[in-house]
């Protein structure tokens, strides 16, 4: 079996580096004076719209106010109007629970933090190991030193292992888990500790309902019986077997194009799968060429690949975001 590695990225502090780098500098376009800035601020919505109508209808180069120049320009004063700058967003999309994983995401973590990272991903899609050490020594990089994270429950053999975070974390910003039906095992007692002690939030659909630890015996048939024999009981006392975890932002995503996306990002990267580029319109050009680029971006996108959009990752972004403007004010 395919040992599954870790991912990490950054999302928005990629995305901000490459809109940046294509703004034109301060030298070739000024930036608008104070005075434009009271003008502005002083319209009412209607004349707002009224303006842009205005300028698409008669400026002097139309390329200037495409969607896309009108999006770059809007992104632009919102950064100005927020005095923070790009959003940076960490991801993390952690595979098989092994030490090798661990260190990579230790490193990760490391980066982050000298990158000030605002906010982080930590994608458990993919998480379906058995090692409930190593999960517990990777969820000890999130929460509060002194907290239990969970107990495992062995009731036959009347006895309760508690796991308890001995370490200081490693990050303590806004954090989102991605969780699915592929979530299953440790990944789920991680996303439970998540919630209740780093505050995180669960985006995704329920979990695969499998914390347990299992035990293996044979039959006299050679064949092995696999049991669970112990169960795991989250930081609230409820079980997590066999109910799962449920996500706080239920968001759908069909497993064959998340496995899809996954396979794709390890070349291309995650923007890719998150924020849509801008698609042609019908316009008055087109109208006089005979043309529709609207049907003919649609017939180039026969491919399936093009289409694919990683729902759940772009809602953690959403909210990110929408709780950065929040904060802002």
């Amino acid at each position: 079996m395919k040992r599954k590695t870790i991912v990490v990225g950054a999302l928005l502090a990629g995305i901000a580096s490459a809109i940046f780098a294509q703004t034109p500098s301060s030298s070739a376009q000024p930036s608008p004076s104070a005075d434009t800035k009271t003008t502005v601020d002083s319209l009412a919505p209607a004349e707002i719209d009224e303006t842009i109508r205005a300028l698409k209808s008669n400026f002097v180069d139309p390329n200037a106010l495409k969607d896309q120049e009108i999006n770059r320009a809007t992104l632009e004063g919102l950064l100005t109007r927020l005095h923070g700058g790009a959003i940076h967003i960490g991801y993390v999309r952690i595979g098989s629970l092994t030490n090798d994983n661990l260190r990579a995401m230790e490193k990760a973590l490391t980066d982050f933090t000298s990158k000030k990272v605002d906010a982080l991903v930590i994608d458990l899609r993919a998480t379906g190991s058995n090692d409930f050490d190593i999960a517990a020594e990777t969820t000890k990089r999130f929460v509060a030193k002194g907290k239990t994270l969970w107990s495992l429950r062995k009731t036959a053999a009347h006895q309760d292992r508690a796991f308890t975070n001995d370490r200081d974390p490693v990050f303590q910003g806004t954090i989102m888990v991605l969780i699915d039906g592929e979530t299953s095992g440790p990944a789920e007692a991680m996303a439970a500790a998540l919630k209740a002690h780093g505050q995180a939030l669960l985006i995704g659909q329920p979990s695969a309902g499998r914390a347990v630890e299992y035990s293996d015996f044979p039959l006299l048939s050679g064949k092995i019986l696999r049991i669970a024999v112990g169960e795991v009981v989250g930081p609230n006392g409820q079980s997590l077997f066999p109910g799962g975890v449920r996500p706080d932002l239920p968001v759908e995503l069909l497993l064959a194009q998340k496995r899809q996306i996954f396979a794709l990002s390890l070349q291309r990267g995650l923007t890719t799968f998150v924020f849509e580029g801008e698609r042609p319109h019908f316009n008055e050009a087109a109208l006089i060429a005979g043309t529709n680029p609207e049907l003919d971006i649609r017939q180039q996108r026969r491919n399936p690949e093009e289409n694919l959009h990683d729902a759940v990752l772009q809602r953690a972004v959403d909210v990110i975001t929408s709780l950065a403007v929040f904060q802002k004010h």
